[in-house]
């Protein structure tokens, strides 16, 4: 007898976080409670440097929000991290997916003097 795939009973308010850096996006669906739903990432649909796109990180976060709707969620809120390339864009695409957004916060985390930066890369 075939086993019928389970599915997480996903809630209809979540919270889409969004770590954006300079070379991949990863677009995090969670519950109120912080407990990850289902994520996806530019690595997933484009390989090597194209992963650090706009587009890949508003194709990701597209993705990322249809299949929560397809499994019942109706509102997110998103909270941003990170500087890089597909700040906007994956905003763009959580929108677009069908998800109605509540808030946007954004936690990139800024050093108040803090430790000694990486040396900066030449070329």
């Amino acid at each position: 007898m075939a086993q019928v795939k389970r599915t997480k009973k996903v809630p209809k308010v979540g919270i889409a976080y969004i770590h954006v850096t300079y070379n991949n996006t990863i677009i995090t669906i969670a519950d109120n409670q912080g407990n990850t739903l289902l994520w996806h990432s530019g690595g997933r649909s484009q390989k090597g440097a194209r992963k650090a796109t706009a587009h890949a990180a508003e194709e990701s976060a597209k993705a990322a929000g249809a299949l929560a709707v397809s499994r019942g969620m109706v509102e997110v809120s998103v909270v941003l991290r990170g500087a890089g390339n597909g700040r906007d864009s994956a905003v763009r695409g959580i929108m677009n997916s069908g998800l109605k957004l509540i808030a946007i916060s954004d936690i990139t985390p800024d050093p108040h003097g803090g430790c000694r930066r990486r040396k900066r890369r030449r070329g």
